[in-house]
């Protein structure tokens, strides 16, 4: 499913309120995944950054459930994944990058994750997010999640991806250009 780009990134103001309540209530019932975080940092982080509220918005309309999972090591910024049990639903079915959807001469996806992402204002995990945030729960136990791929992968035709079996977080690789229903991507977005 291909996400509509918008002209202005502003959320009407009831759907902004919307979204800060089930924001709210998701980070309080989820507090093992953002420790020493209070919500009044986080809600006046969101009132700062406007802009990042319909990234978080496209998160949630696409089945992520955002939640905050701790803050970048570089710039300090508070750090939202995708925190959905599974891969988001909205964002299966998906080969890794323009690049991939190209080649693809036969029953080509709708899109690919990388092109997704973008256009929602988010980046792929990498391997080590991926696997920091199988720490504070369990993800894509039934479903796996296409990650950030090096370039050193990609520049051969494969890309990465990234489920929990086994009680184990595992990384494997692919051909950029498949998709599976299964598979999909997980975003992070720092504010």
């Amino acid at each position: 499913m291909k996400t509509k780009k918008r002209k202005s990134n502003e959320l009407p103001v009831a759907h902004h309120k919307a979204m800060i309540e089930t924001l709210k209530t998701r980070f309080e019932k989820n507090t093992q995944r953002h420790e020493g975080v209070a919500w009044a940092t986080v809600e006046a982080t969101l009132m700062e950054q406007s802009d990042k509220m319909w990234s978080l918005s496209e998160m949630e309309r696409t089945g992520g459930e955002p939640d905050v999972v701790g803050r970048d090591e570089a710039t300090g910024a508070l750090v939202f994944v995708d925190c959905a049990p599974e891969t988001p639903k909205l964002r299966r079915s998906v080969c890794y990058d323009a690049l991939a959807l190209a080649f693809r001469k036969e029953h080509k996806p709708a899109h690919s994750a990388v092109g997704m992402a973008e256009e929602m204002g988010v980046e792929l995990l990498t391997e080590d997010e991926y696997r920091d945030l199988q720490r504070v729960g369990r993800f894509d136990g039934k479903t796996s999640s296409w990650l950030k791929t090096p370039e050193e992968i990609r520049e051969k035709g494969g890309a990465i991806f990234g489920d929990y079996r086994f009680g184990r977080v595992f990384v494997y690789h692919n051909g950029a250009e498949s998709y599976y229903g299964v598979r999909g991507f997980r975003g992070r977005l720092p504010a």
